[in-house]
């Protein structure tokens, strides 16, 4: 069989030839690249010469590139279009590859090279990116078991692969309960409330499934606009109790014994690599350093926010009382009396704002942005093969040159994981330009109308655009340093420094324009965008503090103690709610962030790099929103250096300074 996965791709720029990959190329591909990875390793252990950086860190880095690339093809498919095929191909690569990573981290002849030239090697001869990745290199042997004796070891391996597996098993059973629940309404009195485009939206959905009248799903493009504008109060509820079940229904997508699994192994491992706690070895690799200061960031922020929030929620249910005829707000009723709130209080309908964000036209917009501030063009591309016919190309060019391919996938269907995310196909080297792909679950078009963002899918796309520029501008010598390969809690900053030009007049007028009159967004709009975005900041605070705080407590010193997961979930962050807390309903078993994607111990960086984004924006309003040399400046510092210095180094670079906290409450008008 010809498999295109055994060789460099002979395609335009060497990307992935989409047309001509089969699923069952996969795992003989990924065997025999990790024999020829495991044969170059063996040759670089046995060379007669010394240890030295380029003989030994620089050909282990070179290593395994095919394995590297042919998994983040399995993996990103398996997010973005998956079936059961590929699911159950990835779950038959991840043991086999998380062998091959401990093959490597555990080869004692290979530590001992990289162990010599760290002691040995002149390191005032190196650059800082080589510095950078030398003490990487030897710190990541050491975290994952080479001081271990043999059977630690080996137990560290048996762990590592059960992990590998669970994670994949946990966002399997997400997706699933995901797609099993379906609510369907008949009744055209039931759609009472919602706006034109989403009872489209879901009459479309409806015809695609051969049923009469409208079908919601828990798809966020269907699920938000319903619990939002819906009227009817029961089916709000309905959709609710079914979006909290996910994961936590009494079948076989449960993820309650799964989570226990997942949190008792992560501490477990931590342990025999001399760490008190899965959170203690995450966060030696963080910014935040350790447990105690993340705690005390979160304290402090929520200490800030509470009054806020508080003082919110007395509106809220007041306004709900009076005006809506609700005495007692319950979890469905939240977002659903809060726009009710926001249209009185700031008269503000988030559907007046969504004629003037056409998907296409925000796309243009923040194209002609990112060329104000970096230089980059971005070209359509026809040619380059795609994974589903929605995903568009598109190859960047700065000055000239080329700089990166980027795929972008934005509309929800089957196989497709909820929420948004930014991904690479291909990393960033010296002489080889990285792959880039944003994947986004937007409102898609209909018969009558283009795709129409709301607010918050426009912020959504600028976020992930951010990141997409962290790979696409990358500009460093090794792909392990490059791009988003930063510590996680600097990893946010491009993204959601982002999403600030979406509040900016001067680049509001790129890209808010009606879709049928071309009308540019008039200037009361967009001073109602700015109330709003510091409308109920004290509850969105404590909203994504208490998703933090659950994160720390998984895999905090004290995680082996869990024994229910919900009467966990529930002592963790009641304290920060104040709806009554719904049984049948569990957030933690369909937290894929940390169960299944790499933000365990690291969800409080969401918060911790807004600090840096509004200290990093405050400069840009200072010298103005597309001020050359301060762009400049941050391409230089930020975009372009990946992880090849310590972000606080190259955070000071920028700013001149250490970032100010309280520019975070500046922003959110919490001071």
């Amino acid at each position: 069989m010809e498999n295109p996965l055994l060789k460099e791709f002979q395609t335009p720029f060497e990307s992935a030839p989409f047309d001509q990959i089969k699923i069952e190329h996969f795992i003989p591909a990924i065997e025999k690249t990790i024999q020829i990875a495991l044969d170059e390793i063996n040759t670089l252990v046995h060379q007669k010469e010394s240890p030295t950086f380029e003989n030994t860190i620089v050909q282990l880095e070179n290593c395994g590139s095919l394995i590297a690339r042919n998994s983040a093809l399995l993996f990103n498919l398996n997010s973005a279009e998956t079936s059961d095929e590929l699911q159950k191909t990835a779950q038959l690569a991840s043991p086999i590859l998380t062998q091959f990573q401990n093959d490597i981290r555990l080869n004692e002849a290979l530590f001992e090279r990289i162990k010599y030239v760290y002691q040995h090697e002149d390191k005032t001869k190196l650059s800082a990116e080589q510095n950078t990745l030398l003490t990487k290199e030897y710190k990541s042997f050491i975290r994952n078991g080479a001081n271990l004796d043999t059977a630690s070891k080996e137990k560290l391996r048996v762990i590592d692969t059960q992990l590998g597996k669970l994670s994949l098993t946990f966002g399997e059973h997400v997706l699933a309960d995901t797609q099993a629940f379906s609510l369907h309404i008949e009744k055209e009195e039931d759609l009472s409330g919602l706006p034109p485009s989403v009872i489209e939206m879901a009459a479309e959905e409806a015809s695609r499934r051969d049923k009469k009248g409208w079908v919601f799903t828990l798809d966020y493009p269907s699920y938000i606009p319903f619990m939002t504008y819906a009227e009817n109060r029961e089916l709000r509820k309905k959709l609710s109790l079914a979006f909290g079940q996910r994961g936590f229904q009494m079948n076989s997508q449960n993820n309650t014994d799964l989570i226990l699994e997942l949190v008792k192994l992560r501490k477990e491992r931590a342990q025999l690599l001399g760490y008190p706690s899965h959170a203690a070895f995450i966060l030696e690799e963080r910014m935040a350093q350790s447990e105690q200061n993340v705690k005390s960031f979160l304290d402090e922020l929520a200490t800030k926010a509470k009054p806020a929030a508080q003082k919110e929620w007395e509106i809220m249910e007041s306004f709900a009382s009076k005006k809506l005829g609700l005495d007692q707000l319950e979890k469905w009723d939240t977002a659903y009396v809060a726009e009710k709130l926001k249209q009185a209080e700031l008269d503000l309908d988030e559907q007046q704002l969504k004629p003037y964000f056409p998907l296409n036209q925000v796309l243009q917009g923040l194209f002609e942005i990112v060329k104000k501030l970096y230089g980059i063009e971005l070209r359509k591309n026809k040619d380059v093969a795609k994974y589903h016919e929605e995903v568009d190309v598109y190859e960047v060019y700065k000055e000239n040159a080329f700089y990166a391919l980027l795929y972008t996938d934005f509309f929800p269907r089957a196989g497709k994981r909820n929420g948004a995310w930014m991904t690479s196909y291909r990393s960033q080297k010296t002489g080889q330009r990285p792959h880039i792909s944003i994947v986004c679950n937007f409102s898609k078009p209909t018969q009558t109308k283009p795709s129409l963002l709301t607010f918050q899918e426009v912020t959504t796309l600028f976020h992930e655009f951010g990141h997409a520029l962290h790979g696409m501008l990358a500009n460093t010598s090794y792909s392990s340093l490059s791009g988003t390969s930063v510590f996680w809690d600097f990893v946010e900053l491009p993204s959601q420094i982002m999403e600030n030009w979406c509040y900016q007049p001067e680049a509001l007028a790129l890209y808010a324009k009606h879709y049928e009159t071309a009308e540019v967004i008039p200037n009361e709009l967009i001073q109602k965008i700015k109330k709003a975005a510091h409308f109920q900041q004290g509850l969105q605070t404590l909203r994504q503090l208490s998703f933090a705080y659950l994160d720390l407590s998984f895999h905090d010193q004290h995680a082996n103690r869990i024994k229910d997961v919900k009467q966990h979930e529930k002592e963790q962050i009641q304290h920060l709610q104040f709806t009554k807390d719904i049984a049948e309903n569990c957030l933690s078993t369909a937290f894929s962030h940390i169960f299944q994607g790499g933000y365990s111990a690291g969800y409080y960086s969401y918060k911790w790099a807004e600090v840096l984004d509004a200290d990093a924006f405050e400069l840009f309003l200072e010298k103005g929103i597309f001020d050359g040399p301060t762009a400049h400046a941050f391409l230089k510092h930020i975009l372009s250096k990946g992880g090849t210095e310590h972000p606080m180094t190259l955070y000071k670079r920028f700013r001149g300074k250490e970032p100010d906290p309280s520019a975070l409450l500046r922003r959110a008008g919490l001071t």
